[in-house]
Protein backbone atom coordinates (compact mmCIF):
# COMPACT_ATOMS: atom_id res chain seq x y z
CA UNK A 1 0.00 0.00 0.00
CA UNK A 2 1.17 3.10 -0.86
CA UNK A 3 0.56 6.03 1.89
CA UNK A 4 -0.35 9.62 0.86
CA UNK A 5 2.45 11.39 2.40
CA UNK A 6 0.01 14.58 3.24
CA UNK A 7 -2.76 12.82 4.07
CA UNK A 8 -0.44 10.45 6.52
CA UNK A 9 2.05 13.39 8.23
CA UNK A 10 -1.69 14.67 9.61
CA UNK A 11 -2.21 11.46 10.91
CA UNK A 12 1.01 10.69 12.62
CA UNK A 13 0.56 8.93 16.01
CA UNK A 14 3.97 8.61 17.77
CA UNK A 15 5.22 5.92 20.46
CA UNK A 16 7.83 5.84 22.79
CA UNK A 17 10.07 3.06 21.74
CA UNK A 18 9.58 -0.17 24.07
CA UNK A 19 10.48 -3.97 23.36
CA UNK A 20 6.81 -4.84 21.51
CA UNK A 21 7.83 -1.89 19.01
CA UNK A 22 11.63 -3.41 18.45
CA UNK A 23 10.75 -4.55 14.71
CA UNK A 24 9.48 -0.94 13.96
CA UNK A 25 13.08 0.52 14.79
CA UNK A 26 14.89 -2.19 13.08
CA UNK A 27 12.39 -1.74 10.41
CA UNK A 28 13.08 2.37 10.00
CA UNK A 29 16.73 2.03 10.23
CA UNK A 30 17.29 -0.54 8.40
CA UNK A 31 19.76 -2.82 7.93
CA UNK A 32 22.55 0.14 7.85
CA UNK A 33 21.56 1.10 11.18
CA UNK A 34 20.39 4.82 10.22
CA UNK A 35 24.01 6.55 9.56
CA UNK A 36 27.16 3.98 9.04
CA UNK A 37 25.89 1.45 11.78
CA UNK A 38 25.18 3.76 14.35
CA UNK A 39 22.07 2.51 15.81
CA UNK A 40 21.37 6.00 17.69
CA UNK A 41 24.29 5.17 20.15
CA UNK A 42 26.53 7.97 19.22
CA UNK A 43 26.17 9.88 22.33
CA UNK A 44 25.87 6.80 24.51
CA UNK A 45 29.64 5.83 24.17
CA UNK A 46 33.15 6.93 24.21
CA UNK A 47 34.46 7.15 20.47
CA UNK A 48 36.48 4.36 20.57
CA UNK A 49 33.64 1.89 21.67
CA UNK A 50 31.59 3.26 19.47
CA UNK A 51 34.08 2.47 16.46
CA UNK A 52 34.98 -0.98 17.99
CA UNK A 53 30.82 -1.91 17.91
CA UNK A 54 29.76 0.08 14.75
CA UNK A 55 26.92 -2.18 13.20
CA UNK A 56 25.78 -5.09 14.66
CA UNK A 57 27.39 -4.52 18.44
CA UNK A 58 25.64 -1.06 18.44
CA UNK A 59 21.89 -2.96 17.23
CA UNK A 60 22.22 -5.23 20.15
CA UNK A 61 23.47 -2.39 22.38
CA UNK A 62 20.72 -0.47 22.03
CA UNK A 63 18.14 -3.31 21.96
CA UNK A 64 19.97 -4.16 25.39
CA UNK A 65 18.67 -1.01 26.09
CA UNK A 66 14.70 -1.35 25.11
CA UNK A 67 14.96 -4.61 27.03
CA UNK A 68 16.07 -3.13 30.29
CA UNK A 69 12.46 -1.44 30.30
CA UNK A 70 14.58 2.28 29.57
CA UNK A 71 12.78 3.85 26.77
CA UNK A 72 15.49 5.58 24.35
CA UNK A 73 13.05 7.64 22.23
CA UNK A 74 9.88 8.18 20.12
CA UNK A 75 9.02 6.66 17.08
CA UNK A 76 6.82 8.39 14.94
CA UNK A 77 4.04 5.60 12.83
CA UNK A 78 2.05 6.88 9.58
CA UNK A 79 -0.50 4.05 9.69
CA UNK A 80 1.52 0.92 10.76
CA UNK A 81 4.63 2.17 8.96
CA UNK A 82 7.61 3.86 11.40
CA UNK A 83 8.62 6.99 9.71
CA UNK A 84 10.53 8.99 12.03
CA UNK A 85 12.63 8.58 15.10
CA UNK A 86 13.17 11.25 17.60
CA UNK A 87 16.22 10.28 20.80
CA UNK A 88 15.03 11.83 23.87
CA UNK A 89 16.33 10.94 27.61
CA UNK A 90 17.36 12.71 30.41
CA UNK A 91 20.83 14.38 30.08
CA UNK A 92 22.83 11.90 32.05
CA UNK A 93 22.08 9.20 29.43
CA UNK A 94 24.26 10.77 26.95
CA UNK A 95 27.57 11.31 28.65
CA UNK A 96 29.80 12.40 25.15
CA UNK A 97 27.90 15.39 25.47
CA UNK A 98 30.16 16.54 28.39
CA UNK A 99 32.70 15.76 26.65
CA UNK A 100 32.21 18.21 23.99
CA UNK A 101 33.48 21.97 24.42
CA UNK A 102 30.32 23.15 22.17
CA UNK A 103 27.78 20.99 24.22
CA UNK A 104 28.55 20.67 27.77
CA UNK A 105 25.98 21.64 30.17
CA UNK A 106 24.79 25.19 30.87
CA UNK A 107 23.85 24.72 34.47
CA UNK A 108 22.49 22.34 37.22
CA UNK A 109 18.99 22.03 35.36
CA UNK A 110 17.65 18.96 35.25
CA UNK A 111 17.11 18.45 31.85
CA UNK A 112 16.22 16.35 29.39
CA UNK A 113 17.69 16.08 26.16
CA UNK A 114 17.07 15.26 22.24
CA UNK A 115 20.00 14.26 20.39
CA UNK A 116 18.91 13.02 17.20
CA UNK A 117 16.18 12.51 14.77
CA UNK A 118 16.11 9.63 11.97
CA UNK A 119 13.83 10.51 9.29
CA UNK A 120 12.68 7.87 6.21
CA UNK A 121 13.85 9.60 2.82
CA UNK A 122 10.27 9.79 1.85
CA UNK A 123 9.31 11.89 4.56
CA UNK A 124 12.04 14.37 5.05
CA UNK A 125 11.31 17.99 4.20
CA UNK A 126 7.63 17.71 5.16
CA UNK A 127 8.16 19.44 8.93
CA UNK A 128 7.82 15.77 10.11
CA UNK A 129 10.82 17.12 12.78
CA UNK A 130 8.65 19.91 13.92
CA UNK A 131 5.54 17.32 14.78
CA UNK A 132 8.72 14.43 16.71
CA UNK A 133 9.33 17.38 18.60
CA UNK A 134 6.10 18.01 19.85
CA UNK A 135 5.38 14.82 20.75
CA UNK A 136 8.94 14.72 22.81
CA UNK A 137 7.55 17.79 24.80
CA UNK A 138 4.33 16.04 25.74
CA UNK A 139 6.10 12.56 26.57
CA UNK A 140 9.08 14.52 28.38
CA UNK A 141 5.87 16.30 30.20
CA UNK A 142 3.99 12.99 30.77
CA UNK A 143 7.23 11.61 32.46
CA UNK A 144 7.82 14.70 34.75
CA UNK A 145 10.62 16.85 33.13
CA UNK A 146 10.27 20.32 32.90
CA UNK A 147 13.13 21.29 31.12
CA UNK A 148 14.08 19.96 27.03
CA UNK A 149 17.01 20.69 25.41
CA UNK A 150 18.20 20.36 21.99
CA UNK A 151 21.30 20.95 20.11
CA UNK A 152 20.40 21.87 16.51
CA UNK A 153 22.47 23.20 13.74
CA UNK A 154 22.16 25.98 12.29
CA UNK A 155 23.91 25.39 8.72
CA UNK A 156 25.30 28.89 6.96
CA UNK A 157 23.90 27.71 4.05
CA UNK A 158 19.84 27.43 3.05
CA UNK A 159 20.09 23.51 2.73
CA UNK A 160 21.82 20.77 4.56
CA UNK A 161 22.35 17.05 3.55
CA UNK A 162 20.41 15.32 5.89
CA UNK A 163 23.26 13.36 6.60
CA UNK A 164 24.56 16.52 8.78
CA UNK A 165 21.57 17.62 9.96
CA UNK A 166 20.53 14.47 12.46
CA UNK A 167 20.40 16.65 15.85
CA UNK A 168 18.21 18.59 14.02
CA UNK A 169 17.66 22.12 12.28
CA UNK A 170 17.68 25.27 14.51
CA UNK A 171 14.39 26.61 12.69
CA UNK A 172 12.26 23.33 13.59
CA UNK A 173 13.17 23.82 17.15
CA UNK A 174 11.99 27.26 16.68
CA UNK A 175 8.86 26.57 15.28
CA UNK A 176 8.37 23.91 18.17
CA UNK A 177 8.39 26.44 20.60
CA UNK A 178 12.39 26.49 21.71
CA UNK A 179 14.26 29.19 22.76
CA UNK A 180 18.17 29.51 22.45
CA UNK A 181 19.71 29.77 25.78
CA UNK A 182 23.58 29.47 24.40
CA UNK A 183 25.79 29.01 21.43
CA UNK A 184 29.39 28.25 21.62
CA UNK A 185 30.02 27.73 18.17
CA UNK A 186 28.52 30.05 14.80
CA UNK A 187 26.57 26.63 13.61
CA UNK A 188 25.78 24.75 16.90
CA UNK A 189 23.32 26.71 19.46
CA UNK A 190 21.66 25.19 22.76
CA UNK A 191 17.94 25.21 22.51
CA UNK A 192 15.58 24.39 25.22
CA UNK A 193 11.74 23.99 25.73
CA UNK A 194 10.48 24.78 29.49
CA UNK A 195 7.58 22.94 30.40
CA UNK A 196 4.64 24.59 32.50
CA UNK A 197 3.02 22.64 35.07
CA UNK A 198 -0.33 21.48 34.79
Amino acid sequence: MVLDKRDSLRTLEFYPLTGDRWAHFEQLFGEHGACGGCWCMWWRLRRSEFERQKGEGNRKAMKAIVDSGEVPGILAHAGNVPVGWCSVAPRPTFPVLNRSRILKKIDESPVWSIVCFFVEKNYRNKGLSVQLLQAAIEYVKRRGGTVLEGYPVEPKKDKMPAAFAWTGLASAFRKAGFLEVARRSDTRPMMRFFISEG
